[in-house]
């Protein structure tokens, strides 16, 4: 058996379908407060930890209480500000929200050698593409001489 190439896509990995493009489709505020509050339990620190992190990080003071709140599925009235996910992330040592929310619109979130292998995957197809036109056109302008 051939050993597969490893910058080529494997057909068969399932690709994210994005949400459909329909009124409440998106309205993600439940599923991310749940899926933000179950990143935090599963982290080896506690939310004094992560807040202070998340504050030294920013700049300015996260606090605990704010961190519960944005995270509490009854506090519907708070909401995660989005300027915080990338110290929230290095915090919790994960790329799992990003890549979370990166499946809701269809994406696929690559990260460090995967996202290197895609790109160099990306280089590749486009050199096979190039040759392809430089063939064409050497094979008009062999046609025309």
């Amino acid at each position: 058996m051939k050993a597969r190439d490893s910058l080529t896509l494997d057909m068969f990995v399932e690709v994210p379908t994005p949400r459909a493009a329909v009124p409440g489709a998106l309205d993600i505020g439940s599923q991310l407060r749940h899926f933000l509050s179950e990143a935090i339990k599963s982290s080896p620190l506690s939310r004094h930890q992560i807040a202070a992190r998340m504050s030294e990080l920013v700049g300015h003071d996260i606090s605990k209480h704010q961190l519960d709140s944005w995270t509490a599925e009854s506090r519907d009235g708070w909401r995660f500000p989005l300027e915080y996910l990338p110290a929230l992330e290095v915090a919790l040592d994960t790329h799992e929200v990003l890549a979370w929310l990166a499946t809701i619109r269809g994406a696929k979130l690559s990260v460090g050698r995967e996202a290197l292998e895609s790109q160099l995957g990306k280089l590749e197809h486009m050199k096979d593409a190039l040759r392809k036109q430089e063939q064409a056109i050497k094979k008009l302008l062999g046609e025309q001489a």
